[in-house]
């Protein structure tokens, strides 16, 4: 028999995780920029000829072997439910969205942008709080800062930093008019930057609430 409390830690996790891959959606949309992961992941997509979805998990699970590899304490099963929920459910969030507010004025997208890192810091601090396993990116820079004595802020920063220059590269490089650079424009920006400097704080006061989604189950309310 499965727990009351594990049942609403896989609820948490599912909910979490399809609410971040939403917010990817609204992310693109406003073309303002997107955190650093979602950057490398939409530079190695814009030059293939695969959906995003199925571009995210193949390049989720490349990471999950490199994790499995190197620290398989990292992955439960809110990580599987990571890899193959996010992409499809940025995908769904981009078309129906994206359908609904065909024309998008700056006021627009910037309104896009707002709501989107809100929405993925709750989500985030959701998923976290269910812990149930990490998601492949974070727990790269948790296992590099375990096994050197780098701390794992140094790793993230650095982990960040070679996704956006990466991603930003194959950006640049997906356009063909090197001229105009739209699709690096649309993916490295404003939003790049809040979400480097606002989502932790963000995270952080969204996790005083889901955490007592667990503590609640614990005492039995």
């Amino acid at each position: 028999m499965i727990s009351r409390m594990t049942v609403r830690r896989i609820w948490m996790s599912a909910v979490g995780v399809i609410v971040m891959g939403l917010s990817v959606g609204l992310f693109s949309l406003s073309a303002l920029g997107m955190d650093p992961f979602q950057i490398l992941a939409h530079g190695i997509w814009r030059n293939t000829s695969l959906d995003f979805g199925l571009c995210y998990t193949i390049i989720s699970v490349i990471l999950l072997v490199l994790v499995l590899i190197f620290n398989r304490r990292k992955i439960g099963l809110g990580t599987l439910i990571n890899i193959f929920l996010v992409g499809y459910a940025a995908d769904f969030s981009e078309a129906f969205f994206g359908a609904l507010l065909p024309e998008r004025t700056i006021v627009i997208r910037l309104i896009l942008l707002v709501v989107a890192v809100v929405i993925i810091c709750a989500a985030t601090a959701l998923y976290f709080s269910a812990d149930m396993g990490v998601s492949v990116y974070d727990a790269v820079a948790l296992t590099v800062s375990e096994r050197t004595p780098v701390p794992f802020h140094i790793c993230r920063i650095v982990s960040d930093v070679i996704c956006v220059i990466v991603g930003g590269i194959l950006c640049f490089l997906s356009d063909g008019d090197l001229t105009t650079s739209g699709a690096l424009l649309q993916t490295v920006g404003i939003g790049t930057i809040i979400t480097a400097f606002f989502m932790g704080p963000l995270i952080a006061f969204f996790r005083k609430f889901t955490d007592k989604l667990v503590a609640g189950e614990k005492h039995g309310k």
